[in-house]
């Protein structure tokens, strides 16, 4: 039974949802990482041919605690939006249905990975679209952004950052991190944000965020919360239009239960600060606290065009929905008070924001964005969710309009994805994390695709 109950963790690991759950990487499944202390790294700047390698390294950073932030100003908190196209001419999105598994010399559910017709015979987007098998990755991805040079950057479990041409040409730009989930470029810089764990521990462990620059890599927080049974920890970084990052922050706990054996199991604990939040942080890092509380573990964070913060959010293992929330200063979102036999109650005077939408549980919503381009006609300013899970109803990337409204299934037919984001030339690009493929969606035209 204990080894039943690991395996089934070690599926879900990334998202910390529990329930029985069928492995689907047409190769292996995802593996925990052993626990180990990596304090911060360095490396030392390397042509293109020779990729940085992390070595740990003693940096001073203290650890995270909470600091006074000025209330965000509204006016800067809001972005200048672009031309919209009217909603009018956005297409009527057809139905989209989740394709039959079907068996192949790999899997008893999905092609092979090198199975480029097959994969894209799979894919299923609406009427209009095309998903195409853009490049592939030899590892096991955990979230992808562009950067300011146009290469796709992707995270890994295995700890490394690679780098991905529009040639697919694969470089690994980096390695040595401990379960690497966030990616941001600082805009209009080269620096780039990674969100990693410093110890794996389920109880004492530690997150960080540190920035590369200049083929450098140093934490600049640190002694963030980790890592409920391997699992929550620093995820998805945005940074807003006040020039702050946000990051999610999981529990350390399933639903705020002490977690440890002896006369205080099953009691509630002790919130620590920056735990089950969404974080702000400054640039350099010497400013930091909780710009939001509540959510048990945020996969990942997006901004719109109007200063409008999104969040996935997996709800606990006993089974309530998975959520889409619209994160505001201050709020509450509902960790650790929950509606089960062995959960707590809120405080007097604590009110629960509840979420903009409802995602089937253990759908495991991991990725998010807004979609910022002019592509898809109409779709400026909306959401997309991925849908990480193996359970029927996920799988997919889900396509929300603007402010969070109208769920519609997008894409269908992956097999794990993990994370989405938007080309300089307007295509969605998914990324699956049991397989390692980057899929592209393009807009061709109603009565295509």
């Amino acid at each position: 039974m204990k080894r039943l109950v690991l395996i089934l963790f070690v599926l879900m690991w990334l998202a910390g949802c529990g329930g029985e759950q069928t492995a689907v990487s047409p190769t292996t499944a995802p593996v925990l990482p052993t626990a180990t202390s990596l304090p911060t790294v360095a490396a030392t700047p390397t042509t293109a041919a020779e990729p940085a390698t992390a070595t740990p390294e003693s940096v001073a950073a203290a650890p995270a605690t909470e600091t006074a932030v000025p209330t965000p100003d509204l006016v800067a908190m809001t972005a200048t939006p672009v031309a919209v196209v009217p909603d009018a001419e956005r297409p009527l999105l057809s139905v989209v249905t989740q394709p039959d598994y079907a068996e192949s010399e790999c899997s008893d559910k999905y092609p092979c990975n090198e199975d480029i017709a097959a994969w894209e015979a799979r894919i299923q987007v609406p009427d209009g679209f095309q998903a195409s098998y853009y490049a592939r990755v030899d590892a096991k991805p955990t979230a992808m952004t562009f950067g300011p040079d146009g290469l796709i950057y992707i995270a890994t479990l295995d700890g490394r950052i690679l780098t991905l041409d529009s040639s697919g040409q694969v470089t690994t730009m980096l390695e040595g991190l401990l379960v690497p989930t966030g990616l941001a470029f600082q805009p209009g810089t080269n620096n780039l944000y990674i969100a990693s764990r410093v110890s794996n521990d389920g109880i004492g462990g530690e997150a960080q965020i540190s920035l590369w620059r200049n083929g450098e890599l140093r934490q600049i927080v640190g002694g963030l919360p980790c890592c409920y049974t391997s699992l929550h920890a620093a995820n998805g970084i945005a940074f807003g239009p006040d020039g702050y990052g946000y990051v999610g922050v999981g529990g350390r706990a399933d639903h705020g239960e002490i977690l440890v054996e002896g006369p205080n199991q099953g009691k509630q604990d002790e919130l620590q600060p920056l735990e089950a939040s969404i974080v702000r942080f400054s640039p350099d890092g010497s400013e930091v606290s909780a710009y939001a509380r509540g959510l048990r573990n945020a996969y990942d964070v997006a901004w719109d065009a109007n200063g409008r913060l999104y969040a996935t959010d997996n709800s606990p293992d006993f089974g309530p929905p998975d959520e889409l929330n619209l994160v505001e200063p201050g709020k509450e979102y509902g960790y650790p008070w929950f509606d089960c036999g062995s959960c707590f109650s809120p405080p007097p005077g604590i009110e629960i924001t509840p979420p903009i939408h409802e995602f089937i549980p253990h759908s495991a919503p991991t990725g998010v964005t807004t979609y910022l381009a002019e592509q898809f006609p109409g779709f400026y300013n909306g959401v997309f969710a991925v849908l990480w899970s193996a359970f029927p109803g996920a799988q997919k990337v889900v396509y929300f309009d603007e402010g969070g409204v109208n769920a519609t299934d997008f894409a269908l037919g992956f097999a794990q994805p993990m994370d989405v984001a938007v080309g300089s030339e307007g295509s969605l690009y998914v990324v699956d994390h049991a397989t390692g493929i980057i899929f592209r969606i393009d807009y061709v035209g109603q009565g295509e695709g």
